[in-house]
């Protein structure tokens, strides 16, 4: 877990691309359609992710191009920030 942990820091500045296809402010989630992750070593695919903080999903909406970064947190992955490509 180590080297992967190190691994997760080396990339801390790459963010993901993706966009938007559902937020869930009650749940604390997002639905994003994504390109690799690289980080997580992921394809590109349509997922939905937990946030860290709900807050979060009020800078965002259906549709928004965005960038992000995930992070598998206790088992679950979830998105760490995201910001709105404009």
């Amino acid at each position: 877990a180590l080297a992967g942990l190190a691994h997760a820091q080396s990339a801390t500045d790459e963010l993901s691309t993706g966009e938007v296809r559902k937020v869930d402010k009650e749940n604390a989630r997002i639905t994003l359609k994504h390109g690799p992750l690289n980080n997580l070593e992921m394809p590109g695919m349509t997922m939905v992710f937990q946030v860290r903080d709900s807050a979060m999903l009020g800078k965002v909406q259906v549709g928004d191009k965005v960038r992000f970064r995930a992070e598998r947190i206790g088992g679950r992955l979830t998105v760490t920030e995201i910001e709105s490509v404009h």
